[in-house]
């Protein structure tokens, strides 16, 4: 009896074990798959209306006719993305699948869009999600209707995502976008990157899957499913032609020139855009976009990400996160009058707690020192180095407190103001530089492009989820957090990593009050097919807006001539320009009848949140037009203080909503003899937007500094919009003008 009662022990551990096994590799769970699109275009009605409106305005501003403005997103995750598939789980406040289908049914049905692409992460889509995704974007343009005049383009692309651990081995993201959607027009699998946090996999140790499926029962174990699927999947071989590879493995590259290398390689049409370069949630501090310039591809990378779901990349301040001397060491700066450094925060924190428990001011002083190195020290990770300190003690340390809806964390050298003032002179003759054109986007995690068009629904138009009935998400099961364990440290604890993969060291909490609903691309382009908004892109002839569709014309104006925006130019004579602009349009609630007939109320409410595009007659007003200035280095060792002039002009604007039109020349251009970067803001009247001004609410004293903080963040209500007033906006791509003497 007793061998028999052993046996049966035996079995059912057995049996255990295998079962735990199988869920934790998602043995028992569903392949993601794509999804049918609906099978209704927007009417020729509907799109000619549009059509017909913006050239009634573009006559009323003086603005040139051949050309139409449309609008597009193009960055837009699904859960064929790793980090969307944990997002969207239960415990992250996540409400399911969210299938490259339902990207295209919105893009097309709920936004509205004229054109988006798909920008999934690379590392994760093995070979069966990228065929998904190809055919998935192919039954979206065949939807489409003509391709000469379609409702709605879709291009193909993905996300190369370099996370690193320091400032030397970080480069950060950068989507791929292809022109073409045919076998022999793209790759035959995406580029990934092999940073430091996917170079060993991202997948999750197997107490992390069990806990993961416990906590989110099917949905958990299909992420499983997926995460096996993809660790599983071999690397491609880095010394055999791209073109000989085998099917079946993930192509990677460790840096951007590797990226620009094999997309040499296929040979095929394609854009690579950097974006969230100023994001700190991912960036360590004392980035410096500097080291990007000698492997820069004016070719590929000619556009830029200005602004998105992540928040707003743009200006310079005068101020540093960290201090990098010489050598390449990094300290801690002191706090100025618009910036408390995190580093200098976590020195306070220290030295009050250590006065508090009756230290002598000396050893604490010690501490405050040792505690801002540390936190220097850890890169991403500086949290981390004050066990038992929660969110609300951090205040708005790292913080940009008067830009418009900035980037978490916010690192100077990663914005787009510094790209446009710093040269690389390897070779003092031909000295590099970047000569981006801007675009706004959304980054949004649950297939939905353009999400910025109402400011409704938080936690589904945006990347913050917010707390449920149940309590605020989890971890994002491999995301930290930024709530420490009860009881506050006295002394800093160095960060030591211990192989964690990089993706865990992230503060979430106050980064998810500066998640906002994304941005837009506008396109000034001469058609609406593939080609034509290709072409716009191509010559920079494109400009970004935070959300609202605002209309938006920058041009060099030389007597009967004129340049669009994103134009390169050569002149002794002081330049002339005009700017034309007019506001997006006020909302009427709901969904258009053609939206609802094309998906059926249940799909409406399911995809669009039940809140779509939906135009009113009435134009917002534009309140002021703002020009930025930038005076790119003459030498390596020029300081860049007062290069970045912003705003260097700023003109009012009608408050009737008819639009604005200003002319304007740069007299000193002649005597400074300096090649100048210039590009204009439209500005919008207020409103209230997600997370718009003071995402964390900070209470602030009579001097103006923030003595407390209650971010809008994952433990705020998702009922909670979060709204505060901010100004919509759109920026022009720059013009560029280069300084020719006279012959």
């Amino acid at each position: 009896m007793a061998k028999w009662i052993l046996t049966a022990c035996l079995a059912a551990g057995l049996l255990v074990a295998v079962f735990i096994q199988a869920v934790s590799r998602g043995g028992l769970g569903d392949d993601e798959v794509a999804g049918d699109v609906a099978p209704m275009a927007r009417s020729e009605v509907t799109i000619a209306s549009y059509a017909a409106e913006q050239a009634e305005t573009l006559a009323a501003i003086g603005a040139p006719p051949a050309k139409q403005v449309l609008f597009g997103d193009f960055h837009v995750h699904t859960t064929f993305s790793f980090d969307a598939f944990m997002m969207n789980l239960p415990t992250a406040g996540g409400r399911g699948s969210y299938p490259p289908s339902d990207a295209c049914d919105f893009a097309r049905h709920c936004s509205a869009l004229d054109f988006w692409s798909i920008n999934d992460h690379a590392e994760g889509l093995t070979p069966r999600l990228w065929n998904e995704t190809v055919e998935s974007v192919r039954q979206c343009n065949e939807v489409a209707g003509d391709p000469a005049n379609p409702d709605l383009v879709t291009y193909l692309g993905w996300e190369w995502s370099h996370i690193g651990t320091t400032p030397e081995n970080h480069y950060g993201h950068k989507n791929v976008v292809l022109l073409g959607t045919e076998d022999d027009e793209i790759p035959a699998r995406p580029i990934g990157s092999r940073s430091p946090a996917t170079s060993g996999g991202l997948g999750p140790s197997t107490l992390q899957r069990i806990g993961l499926a416990a906590l989110n029962g099917k949905r958990g174990i299909d992420f499983n499913r997926m995460i096996t699927a993809m660790t599983e999947t071999p690397l491609c071989a880095d010394d055999i032609p791209v073109r000989d590879l085998p099917l079946d493995c993930l192509e990677n590259t460790a840096t951007p020139e590797g990226l620009f290398a094999k997309l040499d390689d296929w040979d095929v049409p394609s854009i690579v855009i950097p974006h969230g370069t100023a994001w700190g949630m991912y960036t360590p501090a004392g980035s410096d976009w500097r080291k990007q310039l000698a492997g820069h591809d004016p070719k590929r990378q000619t556009l830029v990400e200005l602004y998105s779901g992540h928040g707003n990349s743009e200006q310079l301040p005068d101020w540093r996160e960290v201090v990098v001397e010489k050598e390449g060491s990094l300290s801690c700066p002191e706090p100025s009058d618009d910036y408390l450094p995190s580093c200098w925060r976590a020195g306070q924190l220290i030295e009050e707690q250590c006065l508090d428990e009756g230290e002598d001011d000396r050893e604490c002083a010690r501490r405050a020192a040792d505690a801002r190195q540390n936190y220097v020290d850890a890169y991403q990770a500086g949290w981390k180095t004050l066990p038992g300190y929660e969110s609300t003690d951090w205040l708005d340390a790292g913080q940009f407190p008067n830009g418009f809806q900035p980037a978490f964390n916010y690192r100077p050298r990663s914005s787009v103001q510094y790209m446009l003032a710093i040269r690389d002179f390897s070779d003092p003759a031909n000295p590099k530089r970047f000569g981006f054109g801007f675009l706004g986007s959304s980054d949004n995690h649950s297939a939905r492009a353009g999400t910025g068009y109402k400011e409704v629904a938080r936690g589904e138009m945006s990347d913050a989820r917010g707390a449920g009935e149940e309590g605020p998400p989890s971890a994002n099961g491999m995301f930290g957090s930024a709530d420490g364990a009860s009881g506050r440290v006295a002394e800093s604890v160095p960060f030591v990593s211990s192989g964690e993969n990089p993706l865990q060291l992230f503060e979430t909490e106050r980064a998810s009050a500066y998640m906002v609903t994304g941005g837009l691309v506008a396109a000034h382009s001469k058609g609406r097919d593939r080609h034509a908004i290709w072409d716009a892109l191509k010559r920079n002839e494109v400009y970004a807006t935070s959300g609202r569709r605002t209309l938006l014309w920058f041009d060099l104006i030389d007597g009967a001539t004129s340049l669009p925006m994103g134009s390169t130019t050569r002149r002794a004579a002081m330049p002339r320009f005009r700017v034309r602009a007019a506001g997006s349009f006020e909302q009427r609630p709901g969904c258009p009848d053609d939206a609802v007939s094309a998906l059926g109320q249940e799909r409406i409410d399911q995809v669009c949140v039940g809140e779509c595009y939906h135009p009113s007659d009435t134009r917002r007003p534009i309140t002021r037009i703002e020009v930025v200035r930038i005076r790119p280095q003459i030498s390596e060792d020029e300081p860049l203080d007062g290069l970045v002039e912003d705003p260097w002009r700023t003109f009012p604007c009608p408050a009737d909503g008819g639009g604005c039109v200003v002319e304007f020349s740069d007299v000193e251009f002649a005597e400074t003899r300096r090649d100048t970067v210039y590009y204009t803001r439209a500005i919008e009247a207020p409103d209230l937007l997600i997370h718009g001004n003071n995402p964390l609410r900070c209470r602030y004293d009579e001097s103006g500094t923030c003595i407390s903080i209650d971010p809008c963040g994952a433990s705020t209500p998702a009922a909670d919009d979060c709204l505060s007033e901010a100004e919509p906006r759109a920026w022009s791509s720059p013009i560029y003008v280069d300084y020719a003497a006279e012959s």
